[in-house]
């Protein structure tokens, strides 16, 4: 992981709704402008036009641009748990039938935006905050996986916990890039495929 960002530090933890309001506005309006103008063209200034709030108040929640991307980018994160990964009938279902419920989960948290999706992934710096919630989410998904895996009958992979951490890796990584731009294979091509890949490893297929 790359050092944080000491730039990209929020200037104002919102204490009451009011402020907190002001600031999700901040957050809503600079994903719109991102994703229609672009980052280099995305500034301060558009973004508190678009909010409508004056300039200075922005600047007392973030100190940049930079840092309302790191933002949205751990709200992107965050948003991107399995919450159905507790509710999977093992007994009921094929090791492919559970790998595509992975696969898939990763690609519906991905589908709002290609635009802003491609911004954040090529232009975000890393704000502590961001890299906490990355390393935070990374445990929670690598946990997740590797306790289903430990309870289907037909996983062969000798070590759980790197195989987990591959899997989690691998589904990110091709999903992020897939759904920032999605015109570069069909998405149910790229499902089918990743399941596949990804269970015959699983079975230990030669």
């Amino acid at each position: 992981m790359p050092p944080a960002d000491r730039r990209l530090s929020p200037r104002r933890k919102p204490r009451q709704v009011r402020a907190e309001l002001t600031r999700e506005r901040v957050l809503t309006a600079a994903a719109h402008v991102f994703a229609e103008h672009g980052y280099a063209a995305g500034t301060t200034n558009r973004i508190a036009e678009h909010a409508r709030i004056s300039i200075g108040s922005l600047y007392q929640y973030f100190p940049n641009k930079d840092a309302i991307l790191a933002e949205l980018l751990v709200r992107h994160i965050d948003r991107g748990t399995w919450p159905q990964a507790d509710q999977i009938d093992l007994s009921a279902g094929s090791l492919e039938t559970m790998v595509r419920a992975l696969v898939r989960d990763a690609i519906d948290n991905h589908r709002d935006d290609p635009q802003l999706l491609r911004i954040m992934i090529e232009e975000a710096s890393f704000s502590q905050d961001l890299l906490d919630t990355i390393e935070r989410h990374g445990r929670s998904r690598v946990a997740q996986i590797s306790e289903i895996l430990a309870r289907h009958p037909d996983v062969r992979v000798r070590d759980l916990g790197t195989a987990a951490e591959l899997i989690a890796f691998t589904v990110e990584t091709n999903t992020h890039r897939l759904m920032a731009d999605p015109q570069t294979i069909p998405i149910e091509s790229f499902e089918s495929e990743l399941v596949d890949m990804i269970t015959r490893y699983l079975r230990g297929d030669q």
